[in-house]
């Protein structure tokens, strides 16, 4: 049996995910095992949500509807209904909380992590501000579970602000960097 036919069988094995194979030659005998992998799913990391006070409530008010009036247009008039407010209020907190970053081209975080400017402590930095920079192009890495996962540019352009600091903790969607 020649080097090219082992190499074969390996590829099948491994292609039709066989968990044995024996193979007898003379006094020569070759075995091939592939032991079936444990599934082993990692659990989805969930964004943390840092929630603020709700709106306040508006309760409902008992409203005296005088007699003789069938319908609520006259108590429309009498200035007993308001359009309540909690709509407005909700969508100037959903406005006051987007952060204003300045600019369209932001790179967030994918995922919950320390951030590293650099690939190891003595290291220069990967980007500063003012590079150029292409799509693609590594900004940074978030540690996640004893894992590195690089931070990627998703524009062409120019590097505008460092939004965070080496070593800081960093939640997901946070503003990373701005591109302009």
């Amino acid at each position: 049996m020649t080097i090219d036919d082992i190499i074969r069988l390996i590829q099948a094995v491994s292609d039709n995910g066989l968990t044995s194979f024996e193979y007898e030659e003379g006094d020569q005998m070759l075995v091939l095992k592939k032991k079936k992998k444990k599934n082993v799913s990692q659990a989805p990391v969930a964004p943390v949500v840092i929630s603020q006070p709700a709106a306040p409530v508006v309760s409902p008010m008992a409203v005296a509807v005088p007699t003789g009036d069938t319908g609520l247009s006259g108590l429309a008039g009498k200035g007993l209904f308001a359009a309540p407010a909690v709509e407005e209020k909700a969508e100037e907190a959903q406005k006051e909380d987007k952060l204003d970053i300045g600019s369209d081209k932001v790179i967030t975080s994918p995922l919950v992590g320390t951030f590293y400017c650099a690939s190891s402590p003595d290291a220069d930095p990967f980007v500063r501000v003012g590079d150029t920079v292409k799509k693609g192009q590594v900004l940074g890495i978030i540690e996640a579970m004893k894992l590195m996962n690089e931070i990627e540019s998703e524009y062409d352009g120019i590097v505008e602000a460092i939004l965070v600091e080496n070593e800081n903790v960093v939640e997901y969607g946070q503003p990373l960097f701005r591109i302009r």
